[in-house]
């Protein structure tokens, strides 16, 4: 796996446990059905993960007997230490050209409710601005072609109703959150709205 896919690992699973702990079966089942990226994880790229954020200090683990038949290993279950709280507070605030790639944009919208107003607005406005040099490059290379077929057509204006239609959509999600009033606190902050304290399952 490249870097960047542990450090999108990292994020989602750091995210994930903020909610309260879980097994690693439980993770590894979120991450295939809710995040993008993580669609076809597999356990050999899970665990080494989990053991690397233990290994920092992100992640405390603890075994389960009651989880698992006698004959066999108790389930491991991963939760959240402070410094791991403190560390996706800090990710979570981070805003570079990587949160407005695909896979990258789709994990931050996934963890917004986690995320400062200042940092969605301006991971929104990246994702914008990128689409629309993507979609005004698309445009220059098509005025530039001397032949296509209408299959090539098709498939062009299909990728420019996508990115025409993704526009709008982050245009109002930008609207809206402008016109938000501010939130207090921060991620550490217990009175801040997306703060859920340590050991509580979210539902």
């Amino acid at each position: 796996m490249t870097t960047r896919r542990q450090q999108l690992l990292e994020f989602a699973v750091l995210g994930l446990l903020h909610e309260g702990p879980q097994h690693g079966y439980e993770l590894r089942k979120r991450l295939n059905l809710a995040l993008g990226p993580f669609r076809a994880l597999s356990f050999g790229t899970l665990y080494p993960a989990l053991r690397a954020l233990v290994a920092h200090g992100y992640l405390s683990e603890s075994a389960d007997p009651a989880s698992a038949p006698a004959s066999r290993r108790p389930r491991i279950t991963y939760e959240l230490t402070d410094a791991g709280r403190s560390r996706f507070g800090a990710l979570t605030a981070r805003v570079d050209p990587d949160a407005y790639d695909d896979e990258g944009f789709e994990l931050r919208v996934a963890f917004f409710g986690r995320t400062e107003s200042t940092a969605r607005l301006r991971i929104l406005e990246g994702r914008r601005a990128r689409l629309e040099e993507r979609l005004a490059a698309l445009r220059a290379t098509n005025r530039q072609r001397t032949t296509r077929d209408s299959w090539s057509i098709a498939v062009t204006r299909h990728t420019e109703e996508q990115i025409e239609r993704d526009l709008r959509w982050l245009g109002d999600l930008i609207t809206a959150e402008r016109g938000a009033p501010a939130r207090p606190g921060t991620l550490t902050d217990p009175n801040h709205p997306a703060f859920t304290p340590p050991g509580r399952l979210g539902r």
